[in-house]
């Protein structure tokens, strides 16, 4: 049951209406002693359990929308999550993840009980100064979940209760709101707040930069995309119209037939280190798959021997930075660059990036939201997690100096790269990670350079590694430092961990506790994989038996 729109547009009030508030929240009641929390990608769980938390969420979009006086966006999603699962998360005026301050507010928001609820509101109003007079605009985007369109009702409710105006954008991938959100807030600078502003910057820039690209020759532009059944295959078959034939794209699990995220999907690819189910694969046939919000990407082959061959966020950094350092010498321009890893990072790239490539690498915190605040420390910040979620970000000061040049340089050569740097700009989705624009500029580098999936490959051969969880009474007995690299609690847990990395050949480890339950993650990577599985194995026993492990003792692996 809804609260209708009147004219298609709510008005602003000049004060907080708390009579309407209670009359919409009593049609999204809070199930008494429900609690959640917001994390890095906002709220996810089972989707019937979230009605009043994504009407809540419209709730604080316009009050963030006020306090910023600037467009925000609420996205309905739960990304690569089973389909059953649904979440909702906001998105802050510049297309970036939702300011820390005000997770806190929407944790403590969709926790409220009713009768506390307006208390809460005047809470954050006047913690953050929030002029109720200020107008709100709100824009609201939703993934292919069945449970998508009824949720993303709540969330207009929950804007329409606060007087906020809003613009529903229906069906659209996560990035694809972001941008949306930038581009209202730079006044079109960005690009055009539509879905056919997106595709036509993205494929004006992706043609300029082909016309500089090797011929095709022995099928480098063609691709098998896996989309997860999800929004990404939907908006993957709209950009294909305006994309060169030169391209040539094969959309696999395009939610005709099976279930979103199910046996396929980026997170799946990665996880398993194997391919979808069911999708075919030729010899050395160059492949991909988005996850079921199209943030994420990963690559990947079979060889002639039928080994399966995952490139993945570091693979795609590598190439993306090298890419782009070998312009910025051509330029001549003295802009700094890095790329920023987590610590789950394979130890290879790091090697390759710093060693061979001269790259400065950056450690954070594992998430998105630290990889992607670290990075604006640079002219151009470079960052991926393993798991293909992952973008470029180049400072208004290094944007301006590129786009000068490619217009007044006078050496052709320095033009030329000033030119191929602007068009890059153009093509990277700069608010977060976005499958479809980190495929056109995948698939354009390689077109670029004349490579083909195995060469790219070939930059450097992935220490072999393992991923474990281990289960704990509480996972707070866990402290870490260094970007989660150093384990500070419980005490000796960090000195057993160094002693047996210490026997094994290029081996490393770390413990860090999970954001959202109680386990503790393991990682290990070492020169072989029997050395990986086993340092894996050793570290998960240490972590159970000074860490409180509950249950069953960790088993060798295999």
């Amino acid at each position: 049951m809804h609260l209708d729109l009147v004219g298609g547009e709510i008005q602003p009030e000049e004060e907080m209406d708390f009579d309407t508030v209670a009359k919409y929240s009593a049609l999204h009641a809070k199930p008494p002693g429900l609690s959640s929390q917001y994390g890095t990608a906002g709220f996810r769980t089972k989707a019937e359990n979230l009605d009043h938390t994504v009407f809540r969420m419209g709730l604080l979009a316009v009050l963030r929308s006020k306090q910023t006086t600037s467009t925000i966006g609420v996205m309905v999603t739960a990304s690569h999550n089973p389909e059953e699962d649904n979440g909702v998360k906001l998105i802050d005026p510049l297309g970036e993840m939702l300011a820390p301050a005000w997770e806190e507010y929407a944790t403590c928001l969709a926790n409220a009980e009713e009768p506390e609820l307006q208390t809460v509101l005047s809470d954050i109003c006047q913690k953050e100064k929030v002029d109720l007079q200020h107008s709100a605009f709100v824009v609201i985007g939703r993934d292919t979940r069945s449970s998508s369109k009824e949720l993303s009702q709540s969330v207009i409710d929950g804007v329409s209760a606060l007087g906020g105006q809003l613009q529903d954008y229906g069906l659209v991938t996560t990035p694809q709101l972001h941008y949306m959100v930038c581009c209202r807030n730079t006044n079109g600078n960005y690009g055009r707040a539509t879905v056919e502003g997106y595709y036509q910057k993205l494929s004006k820039a992706f043609m300029a930069l082909m016309k500089q690209a090797v011929t095709e020759r022995d099928g480098h532009l063609c691709l098998k995309v896996d989309c997860a059944n999800g929004i990404g295959a939907l908006k993957l078959k709209e950009m294909e119209h305006y994309l060169p034939k030169c391209l040539r794209i094969y959309i696999d699990n395009d939610g005709s037939k099976g279930k979103l995220n199910h046996l396929c999907g980026a997170d799946f690819v990665k996880v398993h280190q194997k391919p979808p189910v069911d999708l075919e694969m030729k010899i050395n046939e160059k492949c991909s798959s988005f996850d079921g919000d199209a943030d994420r990407i990963v690559y990947y082959y079979n060889d002639a021997a039928g080994r399966f061959h995952l490139l993945d966020g570091d693979k795609i950094a590598t190439l993306i930075s090298t890419f782009l350092k070998e312009l910025l010498v051509k330029t001549g321009q003295t802009l700094t660059l890095a790329v920023i890893q987590t610590a789950y990072a394979n130890g290879s790239s790091t090697h390759y990036l710093e060693e061979t490539m001269k790259v400065p690498v950056q450690c954070a915190k594992t998430g998105v939201k630290h990889l992607h605040h670290k990075a604006k420390e640079f002219d151009v910040g470079i960052y991926f997690e393993a798991n293909g979620h992952g973008t470029v970000l180049f400072s208004k000061a290094a944007e301006d100096k590129i786009r000068h040049q490619a217009e007044n340089e006078k050496d052709n050569r320095k033009r030329e790269a000033a030119k191929m740097l602007e068009n890059t700009i153009d093509l990277i989705n700069q608010t977060v990670g976005d499958a479809i624009s980190d495929l056109l500029l995948i698939e354009a580098i390689l077109a670029l350079k004349g490579w083909t999936v195995q060469q790219w490959d070939a930059l450097y051969t992935d220490l072999p590694n393992r991923q474990l969880k281990v289960k704990v009474a509480d996972r707070r007995a866990i402290d870490t430092t260094d970007a989660e690299r150093q384990a500070v609690t419980p005490p000796g847990l960090q000195e057993k961990i160094n002693a047996l990395v210490k026997k094994i050949k290029q081996a490393r480890a770390f413990v860090r506790p999970s954001g959202t339950e109680d386990v503790v993650r393991v990682y290990a990577e070492a020169d072989t994989q029997e050395n990986a599985d086993n340092l894996a194995h050793e570290v998960s026993l240490a972590v159970y038996h000074l860490a409180g492990g509950v249950g069953e003792e960790p088993k060798p692996i295999g």
